[in-house]
C-alpha cells in the first residue's frame, strides 16, 4: 500500500495546484504557492514526498516562469514523466486540466491564475499587487547554455534514454549553477538560462572566476554523459555569456532568489550563444563580460576577439571567444596563481 506525505485538501483557492489521485484515500491537493520550483519524488528532500515504489528518488519538477508558464521537468527518472498519456523528454509547458504521471501515480494539474500566490496574499491588495511587480535596475551577468545537435539526438536515441539523459543534465546542470552562485531562471527545451546579480562596484574577481568554472563544471558533466548512457555520440554545449544592466523582478518567497531578468542584456546572451556555432568554437562573451574578467584577473590571452552579426542588431557586435580547452587551462593557470 503506498502512503503520501502531502497535505490535505482544504477549501478551494483560486491558487495553482495539483490534485492526487489515490484509490485507498481521499483526493489530495498540492498546492504550488510560496516558490517558483517544486520537486516531486519518494526522498525526504523532495517538496512533494510520494511514497510510490515506481518513482525515483528525484523523480520530477514543476517551474513557474514570470510569464506565468509552468513547466514539467523529468529529472532522469527511471519509470519516466508523463503528461497526458505521453511521456516527456525535454521540459514541457503545463495546460489547466494536465493529467500527470509519475510511477503508478496520478495528479491533475490546475492553474487558475498566471501566478502563484503565498499562503498569506490577499489578491484584492494593492500593497500585494505593487509588490509582485516590484522591478529594479540591476547590473547582471546572463548565461546561455544550449545543447548542440539536440534534434539529431532525438531521432538516433530511445525515447527512455533521452527522458533520463535530459533529465540527468536539466538536474545536474541546475546543481552546478547553483554551486557556483546562480540561479535557473529559465528552462527552455534544450537550453537553460542562468543569472548572477552583481553590487554597486560591478563584478568582482570571485564573481567573473565563478562564472568560468561554472561553464568548466557544465560542459565536463555533458561530457561525463557519454560514459554513463548509451549516447550515438558525445553530447556538446556551447555557451553565451553577457554583462550589463537589466530590470530584475523579485517573484518569489522564501529562502530562494526567485528573480528573473528583461531587457536587452538577456537577449544578447542568447544571440551569442548562437554566434558560437558561426565562429566554430565553444564559448562566447560579450564586450562588458570580457572587459570585467580583463580586469579583475588580467591574463585573458586565451580569449580571440571577434565581430559577428548577431540576430535582431543592426551593427555588428565585438564578441570574445574560445574553446572548453582554453577555459579550462586559463582556470588552471588562474587559480594556482591566487592560491
Amino acid at each position: 500500500m503506498r502512503s503520501f506525505l502531502v497535505e490535505p485538501v482544504v477549501t478551494l483557492q483560486p491558487i495553482p495546484h495539483l490534485v492526487l489521485h489515490s484509490s485507498d484515500i481521499s483526493n489530495r491537493r498540492l498546492p504550488l504557492v510560496g516558490n517558483n520550483c517544486w520537486t516531486i519524488g519518494r526522498s525526504e528532500d523532495n517538496t512533494f514526498m510520494i511514497r510510490d515504489r515506481w518513482i525515483s528518488r528525484n523523480h520530477a519538477m514543476l517551474q513557474w516562469m514570470e510569464t506565468g508558464e509552468f513547466y514539467l521537468i523529468d529529472l532522469g527518472s527511471r519509470n519516466g514523466t508523463f503528461v497526458n498519456g505521453r511521456r516527456v523528454s525535454i521540459p514541457v509547458t503545463l495546460q489547466n486540466g494536465d493529467r500527470l504521471t509519475f510511477g503508478q501515480t496520478e495528479l491533475d494539474f490546475f492553474c487558475p491564475l498566471s501566478r502563484p500566490a503565498s499562503s498569506s496574499d490577499d489578491l484584492d491588495s494593492k500593497e500585494f499587487t505593487a509588490t509582485a511587480t516590484l522591478h529594479v535596475r540591476r547590473l547582471i551577468s546572463v548565461l546561455v547554455v544550449d545543447i548542440r545537435d539536440f534534434t539529431i539526438l532525438t531521432r538516433q536515441l530511445d525515447e527512455k534514454i533521452l527522458s533520463e539523459v535530459i533529465g540527468t543534465w536539466f538536474r545536474q546542470a541546475g546543481d552546478i549553477i547553483r554551486e557556483y552562485g546562480s540561479w535557473v531562471d529559465k528552462y527552455i527545451g534544450d537550453a537553460v538560462m542562468a543569472v548572477w546579480t552583481h553590487g554597486a562596484n560591478g563584478v568582482d574577481r570571485d564573481e567573473a572566476i565563478r562564472i568560468c568554472q561554472a561553464i568548466n563544471a557544465l560542459h565536463q558533466m555533458t561530457s561525463n554523459l557519454y560514459q554513463q548512457y548509451p549516447l550515438p555520440f558525445p553530447i556538446r554545449i556551447g555557451a553565451g555569456v553577457n554583462t550589463g544592466f537589466a530590470m530584475v523582478g523579485n517573484t518569489g518567497s522564501g529562502d530562494r532568489p526567485d528573480y528573473t531578468a528583461l531587457g536587452d542584456t538577456v537577449n544578447a546572451a542568447f544571440r551569442l550563444e548562437s554566434a558560437t556555432k558561426q565562429l566554430g568554437l565553444d564559448i562566447a562573451l560579450g564586450e562588458t563580460t570580457y572587459q570585467h574578467l580583463a580586469d579583475q584577473v588580467g591574463n585573458v590571452q586565451f580569449l580571440e576577439r571577434y565581430i559577428v552579426d548577431l540576430k535582431g542588431y543592426d551593427s555588428p557586435t565585438p564578441t570574445h571567444a574560445c574553446s572548453f580547452a582554453d577555459l579550462d587551462r586559463f582556470l588552471k593557470t588562474t587559480l594556482d596563481t591566487l592560491h
